[in-house]
C-alpha cells in the first residue's frame, strides 16, 4: 500500500520523501522496524521514540511520522499534530478498516466494561452472531484467546485484532475503551456504532494516568462523540457530564422510572453452586430474566448488555439464554464442584475490591463465607493490613496464603494481614502453600458454604521469587477435586 493511502484520513505536512513510497508495515516500536515501514513516533510516559526515528531508518523504514523535526536521511518525514492519533489511522488503513465489515462496541466506565462484555458476546453468539472482544481477559474469538498488556490496547494492534476478527466471520467487535485508551487515541481511526456508559467513581488519578477526576471523566466522555449512538446509565450521577457533549444518538438504561429500558423487581437467587440475579425488563421490551452473577449491581450490567443486543436485533430468547449462561473469567466465576457449597474465583485483590465482593456475597446469606486470599509482594504493605482488617470483619473464615509473593517472602506478607485481621476477632488459619490452602476449603467445605478463591481471577500464573510459573486455578481446583474422588473410590 502506498504511504499516500495510508495518510488519506489524516491532515499532515510532508517535509521530505515521496508519498509514493510502498509501505510493508506500520511500526511504532524502533526495535521492530523492517525494510519498507513506516516509522510512527510516540511519546510515552517514559520514552520519547523521537529519539529512535534515526535507528528505525537505519534497519529500513521508508518513512517517519513525526510531531517534530528528527533527522531520517533519504527516508519521507511526515509532520502531524498527534503521532498517536497518526497510528489509529495509518493502523486502520493499513489492515483495509475493518471496523466498516462489523458492528462495534464500545464500552466505558470505571467499573463493569468486563462483564458487560462478556454479557454482550454471549448474547450475540446466542443469538448467532460471531463475535470478537478486546479487554481485560485479552482479545477473543471463535476458541482463540490472545493476550494483552493493557486494557485496550495500542490502537494497531486493535486494528490488527478487528481484521484478524472479521476475515474469521466475526460480525461484531465489542471494546473495552478505557479512560487512558481513550486518552491516547487508541480507539480512534473509526467510529463505533455503539457506545456504552456503565458508571463513574474514584480511579486512574496519579502518576502518568489522569492528575485529576475532570480529566479521568471527560477522558471517558470522548467516547460519545466517537460514536453513533450511546447507551447510558442513567441512574449514574455523572450521566449528565459524561453525556454534555456528545454528538451521537442517546437512549438510557437503569432502574428509575426514565431510564427508556428499565430492571424492576430485582431479587437475589442462590442454589449450591450458583449465586446470582432475577430481574424484569420493561420499557423498551418486556420479559424477565436471570443471571448467573451475583450482586444487584449485575443488574445494571446486564441492563447495558440488553440495551445494545436489542438495538441489533436480538431477541429476548437469545437475551434469556446468553445471560443465563455468562461467565466471565475471574469475576466472581463458578467452579463446578461435587458438594452442596459453591466455589467461586474472584480477581479482588485490595481493600475496595474485596469489601465490595464479600459484601455482596453476604447478602445471600450463606451458611459460612470463606475467604482464601494473600496479597502481592513489593506493593504497599498497607493493602495488606485493609484486606485483613475487610476478611476478618467479613467472612466467617479467612485462608491466608500466597498470592504473587515477588521477590518478598510469603510469611513476611502473610503476617502484615495478620496485622490487619487479628482485632477484627475473625476467625482464620494460614497455608502459605495455596494449592493446600484450596485443599484445605474444598475438604473442609460444609452444606450452603460459599467460598471465595481472590486475588488472582483471569491469572494463570504465579510471580514468585521472580520467576512466573504457570498456575491456574481452575486447573488446581479440578486435580484437588479428581484426586478425592480417586481417593474415596479406592477405599
Amino acid at each position: 500500500m502506498q504511504l499516500r493511502e495510508l495518510l488519506k484520513r489524516l491532515t499532515y505536512t510532508l517535509v521530505q520523501g515521496s508519498l509514493e513510497e510502498e509501505i510493508t508495515d506500520v511500526i511504532y516500536d524502533s526495535r521492530k522496524a523492517l525494510p519498507g515501514c513506516v516509522f510512527v513516533c510516540l511519546i510515552g510516559s517514559g520514552v520519547d521514540s523521537h529519539r529512535f526515528a534515526a535507528d528505525a531508518v537505519a534497519k529500513g523504514a521508508a518513512a517517519v511520522v513525526a510531531s517534530r523535526p528528527v533527522e531520517v536521511g533519504n527516508a519521507a518525514l511526515i509532520l502531524v499534530d498527534d503521532t498517536r492519533e497518526a497510528l489509529a489511522y495509518l493502523s486502520a488503513a493499513y489492515f483495509g478498516d475493518p471496523a466498516q465489515s462489523m458492528t462495534t462496541i464500545g464500552i466505558t466506565g470505571t467499573k463493569g466494561k468486563t462483564t458487560t462484555t462478556a454479557m454482550i458476546r454471549s448474547i450475540l453468539e446466542a443469538q448467532g452472531i460471531p463475535t470478537g472482544t478486546i479487554g481485560t481477559l485479552g482479545i477473543l474469538y471463535g476458541d482463540r484467546q490472545i493476550k494483552t498488556a493493557n486494557t485496550t490496547p495500542e490502537s494497531y494492534e486493535i486494528q490488527r485484532a478487528m481484521r484478524e476478527m472479521a476475515d474469521a466471520g466475526c460480525r461484531c467487535c465489542v471494546i473495552e475503551a478505557s479512560s487512558l485508551g481513550l486518552k491516547w487515541h487508541r480507539t480512534d481511526g473509526f467510529l463505533f456504532d455503539y457506545g456504552i456508559f456503565t458508571n463513574f467513581s474514584h480511579d486512574h488519578i496519579g502518576g502518568v494516568e489522569h492528575p485529576d477526576m475532570e480529566d479521568y471523566l471527560q477522558c471517558k466522555a470522548k467516547l460519545f462523540s466517537q460514536c453513533r449512538m450511546g447507551l447510558v446509565n442513567i441512574d449514574d450521577p455523572a450521566a449528565d457530564r459524561i453525556t454534555k457533549h456528545h454528538t451521537c444518538l442517546l437512549k438510557t438504561y437503569g432502574c428509575s422510572e426514565e431510564a427508556q429500558l428499565r430492571g424492576s423487581s430485582p431479587s437475589l437467587i442462590s442454589t449450591p453452586g450458583c449465586v446470582g440475579v432475577h430481574f424484569q425488563v420493561e420499557g423498551d421490551a418486556c420479559f424477565a430474566v436471570d443471571v448467573d452473577i451475583p450482586g444487584l449491581f449485575t443488574v445494571h450490567n446486564a441492563l447495558a448488555a440488553i440495551a445494545v443486543c436489542l438495538c441489533m436485533g436480538a431477541s429476548p430468547e437469545a437475551v434469556q439464554q446468553g445471560l443465563r449462561e455468562v461467565k466471565v473469567k475471574g469475576r466472581v466465576e463458578p467452579v463446578p464442584v461435587p458438594g452442596p457449597y459453591t466455589l467461586l474465583i474472584d480477581y479482588a485483590h485490595n481493600a475496595l475490591s474485596m469489601e465490595n465482593i464479600l459484601t455482596t456475597l453476604r447478602e445471600y446469606h450463606p451458611a459460612r463465607l470463606i475467604t482464601l486470599f494473600g496479597a502481592g509482594g513489593n506493593r504497599p504493605r498497607d493493602r495488606r493490613f485493609e484486606m485483613g482488617e475487610i476478611s476478618g470483619r467479613l467472612s466467617d473464615l479467612s485462608v491466608l496464603t500466597e498470592d504473587n509473593s515477588r521477590m518478598e517472602a510469603v510469611e513476611d506478607i502473610i503476617a502484615d494481614i495478620e496485622t490487619g485481621l487479628k482485632p477484627t476477632g475473625g476467625a482464620y488459619v494460614i497455608i502459605p502453600d495455596r494449592t493446600e490452602a484450596i485443599r484445605y476449603c474444598l475438604t473442609h467445605a460444609r452444606e450452603g458454604d460459599i467460598i471465595v478463591l481472590a486475588g488472582k481471577g483471569h491469572e494463570d500464573y504465579q510471580d514468585k521469587n521472580g520467576v512466573k510459573t504457570h498456575y491456574d486455578e481452575r486447573e488446581i481446583v479440578a486435580g484437588i477435586l479428581r484426586e478425592l474422588s480417586e481417593s474415596v473410590s479406592a477405599e
